[in-house]
């Protein structure tokens, strides 16, 4: 049950128009489901403006397919991110409408497209093998209501990549910069716009970037201003960080 659905419930038992056992009924499985092996929460959107997010790594075929039935029934825009190929088609089965962004590993079901801000939110990449934590972020920003441009390969070894694209970057409301090997790119940003920078670190990298480590610490030891960090590979949790940035800034 989203926020406006509990609105209009209470409405509905006020104005007598459902009765008390009715309402009762539709509350049943609120605040939360239990699945036994999971307990999907329906408060999260009334608390934070977004349903739960499921994180389908580490999750069988089944119990991904399960918890996607259960929130469909009860949420308009569903996302399930680090899912196999194998774990879509699950979902297929019994949700026709079931979308896959391959690169990215998520899973979306969407039965209301979220108002969208006017403002845009930047997705930067070092290079071209940060594309799929790039895609991760990208794909759950739009999912969330935002429009996103891309801007891949502008790394540092060739800095007239990014300057070509300073004027589109700077209209931008949020930037996510998105980085491994030393992770130089986001600082660089940092100290050329005036706007948040996300900074995620990836796992690209030759050995002594310690599968993301050295750029972790160096966009944590950023010189630049505004630079905040997330973790490792986390193109999710930058995307998620970026949309409420640019929804505060359009005032939802």
């Amino acid at each position: 049950m989203t926020g406006k659905e509990l609105e209009k419930l209470l409405v509905d038992i006020h104005t007598g128009t459902i009765s008390t056992e009715e309402a009762l009924e539709k509350l049943r499985t609120f605040p939360y489901t239990d699945l036994g092996y999971a307990r999907i929460d329906h408060h999260r959107e009334i608390r934070t403006g977004y349903p739960e997010i499921i994180y389908c790594a580490g999750k069988t075929n089944e119990q991904v397919m399960g918890i996607f039935k259960v929130m469909v029934e009860k949420e308009n825009n569903v996302i399930g991110t680090r899912a196999t190929v194998e774990m879509y088609y699950s979902v297929r089965n019994i949700i026709p409408q079931a979308v896959y962004f391959k690169e990215a590993r998520i899973i979306s079901v969407q039965k209301e497209k979220p108002e969208a801000p006017e403002s845009t939110i930047a997705v930067i990449t070092a290079g071209t093998s940060d594309i799929p934590v790039a895609e991760e972020a990208a794909i759950t920003a739009e999912l969330l209501g935002n429009k996103v441009i891309r801007i891949y390969d502008a790394g540092v070894a060739g800095i007239h990549r990014l300057v070509d694209k300073l004027p589109e970057i700077r209209s931008c409301a949020v930037i996510i910069v998105i980085a491994g090997m030393e992770g130089a790119l986001a600082s660089v940003v940092g100290g050329l716009v005036d706007k948040p920078v996300i900074a995620v670190p990836t796992s690209v990298g030759y050995g002594a970037s310690f599968g993301g480590i050295s750029a972790l610490l160096a966009m944590l030891t950023s010189c630049s201003a505004g630079v905040t960090v997330v973790n490792i590979d986390n193109g999710f949790g930058a995307g998620f960080s970026a949309s409420m940035i640019n929804r505060m800034n359009y005032g939802q």
